[in-house]
Order: structure tokens, then sequence, then C-alpha cells
């Protein structure tokens, strides 16, 4: 009697705990059919820029807002092309594109800034002796075939009084710096927190000509976080949600670098570990520098670049800059 009594209680208590169980995942499956479905798409693949995001998708921030967040790739169509036209609710973009976007009536806005300043520059290897923009002249820049890409060489070399005219501009396509740089160009375009580390990894010295060391104007944002004004208007709960998400995310990876980067790892295993751990670390006082929140953003920097772009007619017309950004939506 006491062995069926005992084996009794054991079933009860095993049958509960089942139902506990089931419970218990019903539970969590209704709650992420709750959760509003969110789609953000990158402009390039998985790299230090987008850390923030990874880390709130693996630390489940973006969960505990109520959030269920897919991170895709652009694909042929591009990043801002899919959240202008409201296939992707939210976009890692630039502010050179979003200014061009707005002076022709796409409606994107700027919610973020990822990184508060201009960390690109003209990068060549030191061989090359290419020291300031004067030293442009004679060489051959590999770029992507923006018109942008002329005059912003254009007004570097003009502050030493060098021609652009001397310089020979080629299409590179997707060949990679490094391998450009021994091959066919003397000097590309890149970001130092991506591609200046990994030369430093690799052993290889290069000389930096950074555009903020020449022009004020050229400080602009990039990479910033896009939505387009509809669902500003429609939920802007959402976004603030999204972005109180995200400025989480980029808070721990800037108090906590190598372990951002191992969420950047666990979303992009391909990735070079080394690189990625060095980026992370040089990055984490980029994002926020000393802005008072992470993503700021200053009228004045919207103003001071699109007023280059229009002076070097990049723009057919002004942009009304408080129009193309804004902080509204970023946690307090």
């Amino acid at each position: 009697m006491m062995k069926w009594l005992i084996a009794t209680m054991m079933t009860t208590l095993l049958l509960a705990g089942c139902a506990g169980g089931k419970e218990s995942t019903d539970s969590t499956k209704d709650q992420q059919e709750k959760n509003e479905k969110v789609t953000v798409v990158l402009d390039w693949t998985p790299n230090t820029n987008h850390t923030g995001l990874y880390v709130a998708q693996d630390k489940d921030y973006f969960k505990e807002e109520g959030l269920d967040v897919e991170i895709i790739m652009p694909g042929e169509a591009g990043a801002d092309q899919l959240v202008a036209s409201g296939k992707a609710d939210f976009g890692v973009s630039y502010q050179e594109s979003i200014t061009q976007a707005r002076v022709q009536g796409v409606p994107l806005v700027s919610i973020a800034a990822v990184i508060q300043h201009n960390t690109s520059g003209f990068a060549s290897p030191a061989e090359k002796n290419i020291t300031s923009p004067k030293d442009f002249a004679g060489k051959t820049y590999g770029g992507w075939g923006a018109p942008v890409e002329k005059s912003v060489i254009t007004s570097l070399m003009q502050t030493e009084n060098a021609n652009v005219e001397d310089v020979s501009i080629v299409n590179m396509g997707d060949t990679d710096f490094f391998t450009a740089v021994k091959r066919d160009i003397d000097f590309a375009w890149i970001y130092y927190g991506w591609t200046g580390i990994e030369a430093e990894i690799r052993g290889e010295k290069i000389n930096m000509i950074y555009l903020t060391d020449y022009s004020e104007k050229l400080d602009y944002y990039t990479p910033v976080l896009a939505t387009n004004e509809k669902k500003l208007q429609s939920n802007p709960e959402q976004v603030k949600k999204f972005l109180k998400a995200v400025s989480k995310g980029y808070k721990f990876a800037i108090d906590n670098p190598s372990e951002a980067a191992d969420s950047l790892l666990k979303a992009a295993p391909d990735l070079d570990q080394e690189l990625v751990k060095k980026s992370q670390e040089w990055l984490a006082s980029k994002y926020q520098d000393v802005a008072p929140r992470w993503g700021e953003q200053k009228l004045e920097v919207w103003e001071n670049y699109a007023s280059w772009m229009y002076e070097n007619d990049l723009l057919d017309n002004e942009l009304e800059a408080e129009k193309a950004f804004t902080n509204d939506y970023l946690p307090q």
C-alpha cells in the first residue's frame, strides 16, 4: 500500500510539473506572439558600427520593450529605399544620404547618431608618403563612384592650394583596401575603426588623413539610425521603445566592449574575432563621446554639412535641416 501511495504521489507531481511546464511554454509563446514585430535593415554586412543592435537583441532588451526585432541585410534595394518605402521599420543610414533624400522629397528622418564624430578619412600605405592632401597630386584614388568623393578630395586639397585634377580617380568596386593598394591604387576612403584596426592587426603601417582635421563641415554623423515620417506619426511609441532598447545596447557596448563584441560575434560568427574585439575597444569611447546621451544630434552639424554639400553642387536645393533629424524619441 505504501509503495502504491508513493507511486501515485510521484505521478501526480510529475503530471503537475508537466502541466506547469506546458503553461510556461504556452505563456512564453503567447508573449512572443504579442510582441510587435520590427525589422531593422543594416547598411552593410555586420560590423562594430552595429554592435548596439546585436547587444539589444542578445540581451533581450528588445523583448523587454515588447518588440520582436529582426535584423536584416540590405540586399540590392539598400537600407534607405527599404525604410523610405516602409518595407523596413528602421535602418542604418548616413547623414549624407538622408540629406540628399530629404532635398529630393524622400521622407527619411535620422533618429539617432550611432557615432558622434566622423571617424573616416583617406588611408594609404606608409611607403606611399601621402601625409597631407597636397600629396594626393599625382596619385590614384580608389572609390565607389559617388560624386561626393571628388568633392571631398577637392575641399581637402584646396586647403593646401593643390588641384584635384592632378588626381586619378578610379572605381575599385568591391575590392578590399589591402588588395587594392597593393595592385591598383594609392589611397582610399576608409573608417579607421574597422579597416584601420585591421591594418594594425596585419602589421601594415598606414597614413590617415581625417576629414575632420581639414574641415569642421565634414564632421558629420556617420552612421545614423533612420526611419520614415509615417512611422514617427503612426507609431511614436514603437520608435521610443526601439530606441530605448538600442540605447541600452550601445551603453552596454561603451561600458563592456569585450562582452559586447561577443554578442556581435554570436550573430555573425564568420567575422574575425581579433578584429571585432579590437575594433570594439577602439569604438567604445567614440559612440557617445562627450554628448549628453548616446544618439544625440545637433542642428548645427546637419546645417554645416548640408551647406557644404550645397556649395559643392551636391544638392539641388538647400536642406530644411530641422526636419532631417530628431532627438525626441531618445530616452531621457
